[in-house]
Order: structure tokens, then C-alpha cells, then sequence
């Protein structure tokens, strides 16, 4: 009979035969990478920079006194937050799946008396994807919106545009309802939301930030993460909703929001739930975008996560977005 040390050590060759047979990513160049973080500093906006490889951070960079531990603006990348606190609800039964209309979701007094009767078809997922129909409320309508007594009935009173379903209507006011059903569903703040299904099992702060007249917290602007914040964040969808050994998101949750339902005719690319889908060096991405540049791109294949915050100030022009484009471009190249 072959003695226990024998068939440990056959167990341990076979183990490394396999291990040594399996494909391999080829290792990150990093002198190119110190590259693009040179040249990502050269843009006159950029405040961070934070890439990591396979779970390991191989760029974090300041620019201009910035560090990645510090609270950044993250603008209308908070869509992408939203998102996938929508996705927490449904899981927990709070709201029922993205086929829920939005008005089961909000209180009486929150749906103007006099709206299109068609706001009653608009669905949750139609929200998310952009596509409700109603005039946006972003763009040349924000200013008068934010400056309204109550954006949830403001939101609603807009007359509609398109059919819904229909084309992309990028609004911040589509997910700002959302924020409003999350917090009279739930009887619960979006803030205390956040924290808890999304911040204590990420191990992120998540201070507070904007609130409409009503106090709801805005949906889709105004959020402050920290880069690392934000990285942790990335990090989970890029692993299928799971993080440190919890699954924090269902794996379909994530497939379900990378899922192209319309398409952005401002940057060319297509839109799911909170997240823009394009290709870049021939690699399929993911991405969040807020104003200014205020980016959060996932790249799977390559287990490639990418946060770039910038000065949130400036106007945001395509321009910039192709810049930032071209960053992720050198990445990919650096990494494959």
C-alpha cells in the first residue's frame, strides 16, 4: 500500500502541473503604466487617478493636492450608485423587479392630480435606462428644476417627449424619483440605505450629501466618495457582486445593469441600468460617468477597474471624455 506522504506528494505535483499549465495574463508593463499616469496628470482638470490589475492597486495618484482618500464630488456618477441600490431593494423584496410601475412606489400626494396619465406606465427599469419619455430635467431644464419647491411632482408634471421605452432621455430627475420610491417603500432615508446595504459590507463611508425641498436625498447628483471609496465599489461589480467573501449584489443584478437597453447619441455609447457599455482597444467596458469627469470604468476581461476624478467645476465636453477614453486605451495596452 503507497504510504500517506506518497499520495500527497502526487497530489501536490499534479496540483502544480495544473497550475503551471493554465493560461496566464501577461504581467502589467509598468513603465508604461507610470506613463499614463503621467499623462493623466498632464490633463488640466485631472485630480486622481486610481487603477487596479487582478485586486491589486497599481496606480493611485494625487494631482493638484488631491489624494484618493479625500471625498470627492462624484456628480451624476451617483446614477451608477442608485443603480445598484435599486438592485439591492429588489433583491430584498422592497420593490418588486423593474417592471414595477413607479407610482406603486411613491406616496399619493407625491403624483400631481393634473400629470399626463401616462406616467403610470413608466416603469422602475425605464427610469434606470433612461428611457421614461418625460422632457429631461437635465441639461437647459436643471437649474429650473432644482429651483422648484418639489422636484418628485415637478419630475412628473413634465409633459412627455417620447414614448416610454422609447429613445434614451438622459434625466437626472428619472432617478431622483427612484431615490423618492427607495425612502417611502423602505420608510427609510437613501442615505441610511446606502450605508447599509451598500457601505457596511464594502467597508466604505458614505458621508452625506444634497437633499431636496422634501429632504429626500437627491438621486443621481451631488454624491461625495473617495476614490478608494469608489474603487472598492468598482472592484464588486467587477468580481459579480461580491466582495471580501460576501456577495453583496446578486451576479444577475450586475449582468442585468451591463445589459444595453438604449444607446447615448452625446458620447456613442450604449446604456443599461445606471452604467454606459462601449468598447475601447477592441475590449468590452463599463463605465460611469459624471460631470466634469468623474469616471468609474470596468474592464473585465482584463479584471481591469479605473477611477479618475477631476475638477467638477469646468464646463464637461466630448472632448475630455475622448481624453479620458484614450487614458483607458493606454491602460489596456499596458495590461494585456
Amino acid at each position: 500500500m503507497r504510504q500517506p506522504g506518497h499520495v500527497c506528494y502526487a497530489l501536490m505535483m499534479a496540483g502544480a502541473f495544473w497550475l503551471l499549465s493554465m493560461p496566464s495574463m501577461a504581467a502589467p508593463d509598468a513603465a508604461a503604466l507610470n506613463q499614463v499616469a503621467e499623462r493623466a496628470g498632464a490633463l488640466p482638470r485631472t485630480h486622481t487617478l486610481m487603477v487596479a490589475i487582478d485586486g491589486n492597486t497599481v496606480i493611485d495618484r494625487g494631482y493638484r493636492s488631491h489624494r484618493t482618500d479625500r471625498t470627492a464630488n462624484i456628480k451624476s456618477l451617483s446614477k451608477t450608485l442608485i443603480s445598484a441600490l435599486v438592485g439591492a431593494a429588489i433583491e430584498r423584496g422592497v420593490i418588486e423587479s423593474v417592471d414595477q410601475p413607479i407610482v406603486e412606489l411613491l406616496s399619493p400626494d407625491q403624483i400631481p392630480a393634473d400629470a399626463d396619465p401616462r406616467i403610470r406606465d413608466i416603469t422602475v427599469g425605464q427610469l434606470l435606462s433612461m428611457q421614461a419619455g418625460l422632457e429631461r430635467t437635465s441639461g437647459q431644464h436643471y437649474g429650473a428644476w432644482v429651483a422648484s419647491r418639489d422636484w418628485v411632482r415637478n419630475a412628473l408634471s413634465r409633459p412627455f417627449v417620447a414614448t416610454p421605452g422609447g429613445r434614451m432621455l438622459y434625466s437626472t430627475g428619472n432617478t431622483h424619483l427612484l431615490s423618492a420610491a427607495l425612502t417611502h417603500t423602505t420608510g427609510r432615508s437613501t442615505l441610511a440605505l446606502m450605508r447599509d446595504w451598500l457601505g457596511t459590507p464594502l467597508g466604505i463611508s458614505i458621508p452625506p450629501w444634497t437633499r431636496d425641498p422634501q429632504g429626500i436625498y437627491f438621486g443621481g447628483n451631488e454624491m461625495g466618495l473617495t476614490p478608494q471609496a469608489l474603487m472598492v465599489f468598482g472592484e464588486m461589480y467587477r468580481l459579480n457582486g461580491r466582495y471580501n467573501g460576501r456577495q453583496v449584489l446578486s451576479s444577475d443584478w450586475i449582468a442585468t445593469s451591463w445589459q444595453p437597453r438604449t444607446h447615448s447619441f452625446y458620447n456613442g455609447s450604449d446604456y443599461g441600468y445606471g452604467w454606459f457599455r462601449g468598447e475601447i482597444e477592441n475590449e468590452p467596458v463599463y463605465y460611469g460617468w459624471g460631470y466634469g469627469g468623474q469616471v468609474l470604468f470596468v474592464v473585465p476581461k482584463l479584471e481591469m477597474t479605473m477611477v479618475l476624478t477631476s475638477d467638477p467645476m469646468p464646463p464637461s465636453s466630448g472632448s475630455y471624455l475622448g481624453q479620458i477614453r484614450a487614458l483607458v486605451g493606454a491602460l489596456i495596452r499596458a495590461a494585456g
